[in-house]
């Protein structure tokens, strides 16, 4: 796991904090087949620890690529008229390859906020102008809130807990 600072100056902490959280959700991933990361937690829920793998890529390129570097990239699961579209036509054999799509989206969001200041402001398509600073504290929610499904998924399907 990430040791996160807790004494010093603000950006390594929310870059820490961050990464924490990004690698605590990999860890609740790591070592299950496609079939059990595409298992339903509960039904008739359709929360998997697939689709939030997929949720959260798309969640990484749309806040850092998209919005905050200005890349003409699109999100994989995401539409205008479907939000949700990660956690539908779940394809278990493709479990490797979209985990390692998540991690290459973190190093590409990485490298996409390591050129802004904490300050540094973009514009969201419907919000308007908010901070990169805004930005991390809104991805560690992100994540947090998700480690909390994750968690209780991967104890639903092994009972690994990160306790």
């Amino acid at each position: 796991m990430i040791d996160e600072p807790v004494l010093g100056a603000e950006r390594p902490m929310l870059e820490a904090w961050l990464d924490r959280h990004r690698a605590t959700f990999l860890h609740n991933c790591a070592g299950l087949t496609g079939d059990q990361l595409a298992a339903a937690s509960v039904q008739p829920s359709t929360l998997t620890l697939l689709g939030l793998i997929r949720h959260l890529a798309d969640v990484e390129r749309m806040w850092f690529r998209v919005r905050l570097a200005g890349q003409d990239v699109k999100t994989r699961y995401r539409t205008p008229g479907n939000l949700d579209g990660a956690f539908e036509d779940l394809d278990p054999a493709r479990a490797e390859t979209e985990y390692a799509e998540l991690v290459a989206e973190m190093a590409e969001a990485r490298a996409a906020a390591a050129t802004r200041e904490l300050d540094d402001t973009f514009v969201h398509e419907r919000v308007g102008e908010m901070s990169v600073r805004w930005l991390y504290i809104h991805l560690i929610e992100e994540y947090a809130q998700h480690n909390g499904h994750a968690d209780l998924i991967r104890e639903r399907i092994d009972g690994r807990t990160n306790k």
